[in-house]
């Protein structure tokens, strides 16, 4: 079980490292720690407080905190869904907090739930790939100009995990 300050320390050194910052407002900074603390005892494992956890890790870890749709939050709205992390326009006006929409497909959440109330182990992915097929935007695979980095995703991350380079030293990568 992790203590709220090894939380906290963990989540202020990803933050830091991706380029991010952690929720500016005391009040709700304090309840998302709250609800990964309870999390992390009820389920062994931190997901995220503003969703609902099947309670079984393999179903929930595109939720564990930081979570999967964190960094295409942060581009697109300036914060992840729970506000946890934000840009540094959200850091310096906290008061452009507030809700943006759900990015976890509602396909992944049903069939996490579904999975769980009837004891099935079926994999995610595989009952529920030919679904999102259809409506799953295409990913493209970025590469850093700096460094050479790959990485599949909708947007460009903020900075390179490698090199520190910003999302504009980064190029779609196709191979001809």
């Amino acid at each position: 079980m992790k203590t709220k300050k090894a939380i906290i320390d963990s989540l202020g050194g990803n933050a830091k490292e991706n380029g991010y910052y952690l929720c500016p407002d005391a009040q709700l900074f304090n309840d998302l720690i709250d609800g990964l603390a309870a999390n992390n005892t009820r389920y062994g494992y931190g997901s995220c407080p503003c969703r609902v956890a099947s309670g079984v890790k393999k179903y929930d870890v595109d939720i564990i905190c930081p979570c999967e749709y964190r960094d295409a939050d942060v581009d697109e709205f300036g914060m992840c869904y729970c506000g946890m992390f934000v840009n540094e326009k959200i850091k310096k006006n906290p008061s452009q907090l507030g809700p943006i929409p759900e990015r976890r497909p509602p396909e992944i959440m049903d069939a996490a739930l579904a999975a769980v109330d009837t004891k099935q182990s079926i994999s995610i992915k595989s009952s529920v790939q030919a679904k999102l097929k259809k409506n799953t935007p295409s990913i493209v695979v970025w590469r850093c100009s700096v460094c050479g980095y790959l990485c599949a995703r909708e947007l460009p991350p903020p900075i390179c995990p490698i090199c520190k380079a910003k999302a504009e030293r980064f190029e779609e990568f196709v191979l001809s």
